[in-house]
């Protein structure tokens, strides 16, 4: 019986990366070199710090690149990639789980939740991560599904 568990789990587990693999780069949010999270290293935002990343500390993985404040980093991202890769392609979250749209991001304003890293727009003027914190679980089951319909065109 706990083989049967173990194999169910890992095939759960592929299917859920086979998904993220198979997004095409186009609806990613990438700079023009196709560099992610703005530079920002992203597993320095469940160290509670988002920090920005070198470009001679990087990682390619499907066509994206990611930039490390250092090596550990680098390599703790190596080994497990789908916990720090920042979710709806790192669009903003709210505009994503409200609107479905793709909106560009500030690399310092995010939360974590489940284990997941949201990021959002922030200005001046307006600042989307109150609003999302208000009704954040069904925030991110819209999200989903907002992005699962732009990813399977």
């Amino acid at each position: 019986m706990n083989k049967l568990i173990f194999s169910i789990l890992v095939l759960v587990s592929f299917d859920s990366y086979a998904q993220k693999a198979n997004v095409s780069i186009e609806h990613l949010n990438l700079n023009k070199k196709d560099v992610a999270v703005n530079g920002y290293d992203p597993v320095s935002y469940f160290d509670k710090q988002p920090l920005k990343g070198k470009s001679s500390i990087n990682f390619k993985l499907d066509d994206v690149i990611y930039y490390f404040e250092n090596e550990i980093n680098k390599n703790k991202f190596m080994k497990s990639s789908d916990k720090f890769v920042p979710q709806f392609g790192g669009w903003c979250a709210y505009a994503m789980s409200m609107r479905g749209e793709k909106m560009e991001v500030d690399p310092k304003t995010y939360k974590i939740t489940n284990g997941k890293l949201y990021l959002f727009y922030d200005s001046f003027f307006s600042s989307v991560i109150d609003d999302w914190i208000d009704d954040e679980l069904v925030l991110i089951d819209k999200g989903n599904q907002n992005w699962n319909n732009i990813i399977k065109d």
